[in-house]
C-alpha cells in the first residue's frame, strides 16, 4: 500500500512538472496593446505604447504562466524542473535588454537628457537575482518592475489629445534610427553569443589565438631589434558542451528568442515611419521570421545531440542556424539604419 502511494505521488509530481514545463504561449502584441489602451484602432495607440506593453506582458508571462516563476523554487515539483528555469532566464535576459534600451536610449532625446523616473525604477527591478526565494523574492521585485513600466505606459497615453497645461510628467518615446540601432547592437551581440554556445554542442575547431611567445621574423637589418609579431596557431579545438548542459543552453536560447520576437513586433509598429523611410522593414521582418522558425515544436522528449550527418538530429545546431541567420539580418538592418 505504501509503495502504491509513493508511486501515485511520483506520477502526480511528474504530471505537474510536465504541465509547468510548457513554454510561454505567444501573444499578439498589438492586440494586447489595444486592449490595455482601450482603443479599437491600432492607429490610436500612442507612440511607444506597443513597446512598453510587450515588455509588460513578457514579464507578466514569466510570473503568471503555469507554475509561476520556477527559477527560484526550492521545493518539488518546481525544484525538479530543469528546462523551464533556463527558458525563463533567456526570456528574462531579453526583457532586461529591451528595458535597458528603453531607459537609456529610446526614452531620452539626448545623452544628457533626464531619464524617465519610472523606467529608472523598472530596469533595476528586472535585474534582480532570478534565483532569490527569500525576502525579497524575485517575483516581488519583478512585480514592482511591471508596475513601474505600467506607470510609464500610462503616461504615454496622456500625450494623446489636447496638450495638458503641465507637460513635465509626460513620458517620452523617440522612435529614431539611432535609438533603434542601440538596441540592435545589443541584440546582435546576444544572438551571436547564443549561436556560438549552441554550436558548441558539436566538437570542432576555430581559428587560433595569437601566441605571445612567437619569435620575431628573421628579416631585418643586422643588429636591428624587431618587434614580436604574434603568431597564430593552426587551430584550436573548441570544447564540446557537456551532455548535461546541452538542454540548458537550448532552452535559454528558446526563451530569449520567444521574448525578442514580441519586442521586435512592437518595434515594427512603433518604428514604422523610420523603417519605411529607410526600406528596412524587410530586414526586420526577416529577423522575426527566423526567430519564429526556431520556435517550432520538437518531437523528441529529450534534446537530441546527434552529430553531423548521423542518424539522429542535433537540435542545438538547428536552432543555432536560425539564430545565426537572424543575427545576419540584424547586422544588415543596423547597417541600413547607419547609412541614413
Amino acid at each position: 500500500m505504501a509503495g502504491m502511494s509513493i508511486t501515485l505521488i511520483g506520477v502526480l509530481l511528474f504530471a505537474i512538472a510536465e504541465y509547468w514545463g510548457s513554454e510561454g504561449e505567444p501573444f499578439d502584441v498589438l492586440a494586447v496593446s489595444m486592449k490595455d489602451a482601450k482603443v479599437e484602432n491600432r492607429q490610436e495607440l500612442p507612440l511607444g505604447y506597443a513597446y512598453a506593453s510587450a515588455l509588460v506582458h513578457i514579464a507578466d508571462t514569466l510570473l503568471n504562466k503555469p507554475g509561476g516563476f520556477l527559477a527560484n523554487d526550492m521545493f518539488p515539483p518546481g525544484v525538479l524542473e530543469d528546462n523551464m528555469p533556463n527558458w525563463e532566464y533567456g526570456a528574462l535576459t531579453a526583457l532586461r535588454d529591451g528595458t535597458s534600451a528603453l531607459r537609456n536610449h529610446i526614452a531620452r532625446a539626448q545623452s544628457q537628457s533626464k531619464e524617465d523616473p519610472d523606467l529608472a525604477k523598472a530596469e533595476p527591478m528586472f535585474y534582480f537575482d532570478h534565483k532569490s526565494w527569500q525576502l525579497p523574492s524575485s517575483e516581488s521585485e519583478y512585480s514592482k518592475g511591471i508596475e513601474a513600466m505600467e506607470r510609464y505606459r500610462d503616461r504615454l497615453r496622456k500625450k494623446v489629445g489636447p496638450p495638458p497645461s503641465d507637460t513635465s510628467n509626460e513620458a517620452q518615446f523617440y522612435s529614431r534610427a539611432d535609438n533603434l540601432r542601440q538596441y540592435l547592437e545589443i541584440l546582435e551581440k546576444r544572438l551571436g553569443s547564443l549561436s556560438n554556445r549552441l554550436s558548441a554542442s558539436a566538437s570542432g575547431a576555430s581559428p587560433g589565438t595569437p601566441s605571445a611567445t612567437a619569435p620575431p621574423p628573421a628579416s631585418g637589418k643586422p643588429g636591428e631589434v624587431l618587434p614580436v609579431i604574434p603568431a597564430f596557431e593552426e587551430s584550436r579545438v573548441v570544447a564540446k558542451t557537456s551532455w548535461w548542459y546541452i538542454d540548458d543552453i537550448f532552452f535559454e536560447a528558446r526563451g530569449y528568442c520567444w521574448a525578442t520576437i514580441h519586442i521586435l513586433r512592437a518595434v515594427e509598429f512603433d518604428f514604422r515611419d523610420i523603417l519605411g523611410n529607410k526600406t528596412a522593414l524587410v530586414s526586420l521582418q526577416a529577423i522575426i521570421r527566423e526567430l519564429e522558425e526556431g520556435q517550432a515544436d520538437y518531437l523528441s522528449p529529450v534534446i537530441l545531440n546527434g552529430g553531423g550527418f548521423g542518424l539522429f538530429a542535433n537540435y542545438s545546431l538547428t536552432l543555432a542556424n536560425y539564430i545565426a541567420r537572424a543575427n545576419a539580418a540584424t547586422i544588415d538592418l543596423r547597417n541600413l539604419l547607419q547609412q541614413g
